[in-house]
This record gives C-alpha cells, structure tokens and sequence, in this order.
C-alpha cells in the first residue's frame, strides 16, 4: 500500500509486477553481453562491466528521476574510459568514477539538469557518431583475430597498428565472427523479439568450443577465468595528488555521463509519454557512480538501447530495472566459469552492431545534407571526436554552435523608417508609407524589430545611423518588438543617443517591453533620454513630438502625424501634444 503513495509507482498491482519481472529479465540478459564487451573495449577485464551493470543498474533504477532508465557501461564511455585507463591505469579509473559521481550529485543538488537540455542536436548527434566510429574501429582486430596489438589512444595511431599487422590475422577468429556476425543480423530482423546479441555470442561459442577449440582467444586465455562471486568492498586510495591529477577525467566522465542519462530520460519520455525529473536523475547518477568503484565497477550511466528494450518489453516501473541488475547477478554466481568460454572474435561483431545502432547514420546523413549551420557543426564535432578527442569534439562544437546562432541572430535585427499609412485605418503606420515624395523632414520614426543583443548590436546602429539625418529634430523609436536587450546593444543604443542629442534632437521611445526597460533603467540611459519621453503608444509619442518642434509647426507632419493621434481619443491626444499648435493640429482630424 505504501509503494501506491510514490509517484512512480502509482496504481501498482500484481500485474505490474509480472510485466516488471518479464522486462527485467529480458533487459537483464541483453545487458551481459553488453557488460563485458564494454569493459573489454575500455581497456578493462569483462566481469568489471558486470560488476558495474549490477551495482549500477540497480541504484540508478532505485533513485533516478526516470520510470524506465536502465543504467550501467554504455558505448560512449569507452574512448574516455580508455584514454584513462592508458594514462592512468584501472586503480586511478576508480577514483576519477567516483569523483565524477560527486560532480553528478552535485550537479543535482544545485538542479542544473535542465541546462543539459540546451546542448544542440548536431553536437550530440556528431559526437555519438564519432563515438561509433571509434567503437566500431576498436573491434577490427578482435574480429579478424590479431592479438597481442597496442592499443592507442587516438584512431589514426590504431588503424595504423592494424595495417602494420596484418600478418597476424587468424583464419579461425574471422569465421567465429562471422557466425555471430550472421547470428545477430539474422535474429535481428527474423525474430526481433529474441536477444539477438545473446544469441549470436551463444552460437559463436558454440562453434568456436566445437570445431576450432583452442584456435581461437577466449575471455578466459586473455583475461582468466571470470569468478562467480562479486568482489570485495575495495576503497581506492584517496591522495590530494591523485585528485589533482584526475581532476579533468573526472569532468568528462561526469559531463559525458549527464548528457547520455538525460538524453536517455528524454527518449523514454516520448516512448511513453511521462516525465522524468532530471535533478533527480543526476543525483542518481551521482550516488551509482559513487558507490559502483567501491566494487570494482567502472563509471555508468543511462543507456538508451536497454531503455528501450526496458520499455518495449512493458516495463512499469523502476522495479524492471532493479530486476535486470538482479539477473545479471544471477547469471553471474551461476554461470561465471562459461562466461570464460566465450570467444573474443565472437565478442566483435557484438560491440560493431551496437556501433552501428548508436551512430544514428540516418539521421546523421539527413542533417549532413542540409548544408546549413548545423551541418557544419555536426561534421566538425564528427571529425574531432574520431580524430582528436571527445572533449575538443564538444567543446569545439559547442562553440561553433553558438557562433552561428549569434550570426543568424545578429542579422535577424531590423530597422525600418515607417509613416502612417494613408490606406490603413486608424493610421497604423508602415515601412511602405515612406517614400522620396512622402517623408518627415523633423521627425523620424523608426521601427526596430528583433532582440538588441551584442551579436546585433553593431548592425542596429549602423542600420539606425542610415535611417537619420542631421535635419531630424525628433527621433522616434519604436520598440515595441524589441524582447531584449544586452548591455553591448544598450551602450549601442546610448551612443546613439548621445550623438543625437548632440545637434539639440530629442529621442523618444515608445512600445518599450519590461526586460529593455529595466536595462536602460538600471544603466541610466532611461534617465539620459528623459523618463517622460518613454510612451506606451506610437500615437501619444508623436503628439509630444509636436511639442519639440518649432511652434508644433512642422510642414511634414502636417501630411501624415496627427493620423496617428487618431488611435486616442481627442482628450488623450490632446493632453500628450501640451502645445497650443499640437492642440489645433489634433483638431483638425
């Protein structure tokens, strides 16, 4: 009864629970295969991936912020899990997994969850694609059988060790790969409610055990026997010097773990149409990635494939996801000595589908051929992730994102000189309406359209600059249209103003929106172009205008300025003109 006050498990009955075991089950013996070919892939043995798939997997689901979310190693830590582990060896991996969970739990407490939101899709997507690539070039001499080759940190050097060894490729490895290779695609597409990735390592082993018994690299010959037993609470050594030196690691990690978990939150949302609750889910990952080391467990986040796996086998609650956890555990104690058995050839093509999967190359070729903005941050965010690193990949990206954002912006400003329409009622006033024939000879009224930021703000000036002549008195601005300003567009802006008011104009402001207001308050421009020259409507404005002219006498406004006075009433009007000339000038509409 207790479990029915939680939100998330709202109306939970028995028949809940039998779909959550079912789920669990099936999610749990994807995820083994998955476990330890990504440990393997991150330069570590295979049962760390399941020590991590358990430990993890249970906790995210226990006290994560989404229903669905199947937490443990997944394909876009191992460039980076690598990279430390070359560095800094299997021990400091440990340390920087839980320093990157005290930055996750952090990152949840001060709730920035949402701002992960903002991060562009073309980075996203040319980072996880740049990711495949490199997961999928890392399985190459696994398939081909070729043992004992270095590993490198970047792509180029790898494929060049590749090329350089070629003489060690083993006829019996490649058919082992084959056969689980065909297996997957095969159960893939014939009967896709099968674990295809199961399966196919299952009947890799099988003909490996069979017909090349001995010939080809198992879990066992290359990284022992696989105990049946989890390991013991192990503390890493904490030293100020370690901390320093893992500092960045850990960042990364953390980063790369908050992105991947909330992008996997956000795809079960759509896939069931609920909400996660993303401080939630950071804190979650937080306190999984904190406590997963002390096990030997390397660092975690949500996984997007077992999410969906979790969600279409009909999944309802977290409790799939402690029950997956609770399967490989199982399947762990019961079956480790097997677990040895397994070819590491046959283990290839497992991590190469899964690449395949996450390069998303549909929807990475769709935006390649936009040819636009975002095309352009989406190869160069592929291009380094594959032949830098992850972190110039995002950060180079992210940069480049936000710099055409602000190009597109800065030219989206607009200034327009309007009058009021002859044709329109109520003398609304339009770019249209000024021409050679037809213009103000004192008073100009300009429209700007668009926000007043540091991106634009070089373009309003020169483009307000252009729409002014010396001999204009009265300088109108319309800004009503205008959402908000910077302080790079508001010193713009007092420029302006200054040079204006220089020759004896006088600048007033109509239509202002509460954000650009408080800024020309707060910087005191308000007070330098008069608080009193600030209207809410065009009409009111131009009715003081009057008043600044020359016995509100002007031969230019007396062709179309007093139309607009027409939106007030007479009494309105009257009272903003304060002028004897502006007062007739009203009267004669």
């Amino acid at each position: 009864m207790k479990l029915q006050r939680l939100g998330r498990f709202a109306g939970y009955n028995v028949g809940s629970l039998r779909r959550d075991l079912l789920s669990g089950l099936i999610v749990g013996i994807v995820a083994i295969p998955l476990g330890m070919a990504f440990a393997i892939a991150s330069g570590v043995s295979p049962q760390y991936g399941l020590y991590t798939t358990i430990a993890a997997g249970v906790l995210i689901s226990l006290l994560g912020g989404s229903r669905f979310q199947i937490g443990g190693p997944t394909g876009a830590f191992v460039p980076v899990l690598l990279m430390i582990v070359l560095h800094y060896g299997y021990e400091n991996l440990l340390l920087a997994g839980m320093m990157a969970g005290v930055m996750l739990l952090l990152m949840g407490l001060f709730k920035l969850g949402a701002l992960i939101r903002y991060i562009p899709r073309p980075v996203t997507l040319g980072f996880t694609a740049g990711i495949a690539v490199i997961i999928f070039s890392g399985q190459i001499p696994g398939f081909l059988g070729m043992e004992g080759l270095e590993k490198h940190e970047r792509f180029l050097p790898n494929m060049k060790e590749i090329a350089t060894n070629l003489s060690l490729i083993d006829g019996y490895s490649i058919a082992t790969a084959l056969v689980s290779l065909t297996v997957i695609l095969l159960v893939s597409r014939y009967a896709p409610k099968l674990p295809a990735l199961l399966v196919g390592l299952l009947s890799a082993t099988l003909i490996a055990s069979l017909l090349f018994d001995g010939s080809v690299a198992t879990i066992g010959s290359a990284y022992g026997a696989i105990p049946s037993e989890l390991p013991a609470f192990h503390m890493p050594e904490i030293t100020l010097e370690r901390i320093e030196q893992l500092l960045y690691p850990a960042f990364v990690i953390a980063m790369l773990g908050s992105i991947e978990s909330l992008l996997s939150a956000v795809v079960a949302d759509e896939m069931t149409g609920t909400r996660h609750d993303s401080n939630r889910e950071l804190i979650g990952q937080g306190i999984a990635n904190v406590v997963t080391p002390l096990f030997g467990g390397i660092p975690a986040t949500g996984a997007i494939a077992r999410t969906a796996t979790n969600i279409k086998s009909g999944a309802v609650s977290p409790v799939s996801g402690i029950v997956h956890g609770v399967v490989v555990l199982a399947v762990l104690l019961l079956f480790a000595p097997l677990a040895s058995r397994i070819p590491l050839a046959g283990m290839a093509p497992v991590l190469m589908v899964v690449a395949w999967k996450m390069s998303e190359y549909r929807s990475f070729a769709k935006l390649l051929r936009t040819k636009t903005g975002d095309s352009l941050v989406l190869a160069a965010t592929f291009l380094l992730t594959v032949f830098m690193d992850l972190t110039a990949a995002v950060t180079a990206g992210l940069v480049l994102a936000v710099v055409l954002f602000v190009k597109r912006m800065g030219g989206m400003i607009k200034v327009d000189k309007v009058l009021p329409d002859r044709v329109a009622r109520h003398g609304k006033v339009a770019p249209e309406a000024v021409t050679e024939q037809r213009d103000c000879p004192q008073i100009r009224i300009a429209t700007v359209e668009g926000a007043l930021f540091f991106g634009a703000a070089e373009s309003f000036g020169r483009a307000l600059h252009e729409t002014v002549r010396q001999s204009h008195r009265v300088l109108l601005i319309r800004m009503g249209k205008v959402p908000m300003i910077d302080l790079t567009g508001e010193a713009n802006l007092a420029a302006l103003v200054a040079e204006f008011r220089k020759v004896g104009g006088v600048v007033l402001v109509s239509g202002i929106q509460e954000q650009p207001r408080e800024v020309l308050e707060r910087t005191g421009l308000a007070d330098m172009i008069g608080r009193e020259r600030f209207f809410s409507h065009t009409g009111e404005a131009i009715g003081y205008a009057l008043t600044c002219l020359d016995k509100g006498r002007c031969v230019g406004c007396r062709q179309f300025a007093f139309r607009e006075c027409a939106e007030l009433s007479e009494e309105q009007a009257v009272r903003s003109a304060g002028s004897v000339g502006a007062q007739n000038a009203v009267r004669m509409i």
